[in-house]
C-alpha cells in the first residue's frame, strides 16, 4: 500500500527550478535519497513536510491531498520531520523540548510523558533527558532533533541529514533503528552518505538536477558498480554505482535495470 504518491511536481526557488517533473509512489519501508548537492533532495523533504508547497502536481500523503491547505493538519499529526537545521530554545532540556513538540502534535497530555522517555531512550540520550539543550555536543543535539520527529510514533517519518555530526558508531546504531521504524512506516532519509542507504534502506531514489535519475534497490545500485561495464568511480560497489547511475542520467543513456523509467 502506497504512503506517499507525488505525480509532476515542480517547485521553483525563484528563478531557479529545484524539482522538475518528479514521479514517486513510496511504501512502507526505509527509502534513501541520494543525489549532488542541489540536486533537489531538501526541496523534496519540504515538500513531503508540508513545509514548503508544490508549484505545480500533486502530493498526496496518507490518503490527503496536501496541497490543499485544510487537508495539511491531520497529516501533520501523523508525521515527524527533521530539518537539516533546526531551531530549539537554548535553555530546554531534552525533555523539554521533546515534550514540546509533542504538545505541538497534539499528543494527549496522559500519554505525552512516556512518548518524550521512550523517543529520547530510542536515540541513546537516556542519560542526558535532564541536560539542557545548549550543553549538549553537536551530535547529541542532532540525536535530540531525531527524538522530536520519534516522539508521536510517525507514519511517515522524514530525516534530512540525520547523520550529520555522528560518530561512526552512533551511526550504525540509527540504522538499526531506521531499519526497524521502517518495518511499520515509511521513513524517507536524505543524505550525502551512499554508505548509509546501502545499509539502511529498501529503496534507493537519485536525484540529478531536479529530476530522478534512478531508482531500485541498494542491492541494484551496487551492481551497476560491480559489473565493470559503467564509467563509475568509487571505493566501494555502491558508491561507483551512485555515480555511474548519475553519469548514465547526464548523459541521456536509456535507463539500464532498476534506474529511472
Amino acid at each position: 500500500m502506497s504512503t506517499i504518491r507525488v505525480a509532476g511536481l515542480r517547485v521553483r526557488h525563484r528563478r531557479t527550478v529545484a524539482l522538475d517533473g518528479v514521479d514517486l509512489t513510496l511504501g512502507r519501508g526505509v527509502h534513501g535519497l541520494l543525489g549532488p548537492n542541489g540536486a533537489g533532495k531538501t526541496s523534496l523533504v519540504r515538500v513531503l513536510a508540508t513545509v514548503a508547497p508544490p508549484v505545480e502536481g500533486r502530493v498526496e500523503i496518507l490518503g490527503e491531498d496536501v496541497g490543499e491547505a485544510g487537508r495539511r493538519g491531520p497529516v501533520r499529526r501523523r508525521l515527524g520531520y527533521l530539518p537539516q537545521e533546526f531551531g530549539y530554545y537554548p535553555d530546554f532540556t531534552v525533555r523539554e523540548f521533546v515534550a514540546y513538540v509533542a504538545w505541538l502534535k497534539e499528543l494527549p497530555a496522559a500519554d505525552a510523558p512516556a512518548a518524550v522517555e521512550r523517543a529520547v531512550e530510542r536515540v541513546g540520550l537516556g542519560d542526558r533527558v535532564d541536560t539542557k539543550m545548549r550543553t549538549l555536543s553537536g551530535g547529541m543535539v542532532r540525536r535530540a532533533g531525531i527524538a522530536q520527529a520519534l516522539v508521536n510514533d510517525p507514519d511517515v517519518l522524514l530525516l534530512d541529514e540525520p547523520t550529520a555530526g555522528l560518530d561512526p558508531e552512533q551511526r550504525v546504531e540509527l540504522r538499526a533503528l531506521l531499519r526497524a521504524l521502517g518495518a511499520c512506516a515509511t521513513v524517507v532519509v536524505s543524505t550525502h552518505l551512499v554508505e548509509d542507504v546501502a545499509a539502511a534502506c529498501t529503496e534507493v531514489t537519485l536525484l540529478d538536477a531536479g529530476r530522478v535519475a534512478y531508482r531500485g534497490s541498494p542491492g541494484s545500485l551496487s551492481a551497476l558498480g560491480e559489473d565493470g561495464t559503467g564509467d563509475g568511480v568509487g571505493d566501494t560497489p555502491v558508491e561507483r554505482g551512485y555515480t555511474a547511475a548519475l553519469r548514465a542520467h547526464r548523459a541521456g543513456l536509456a535507463p539500464r535495470e532498476g534506474a529511472a523509467r
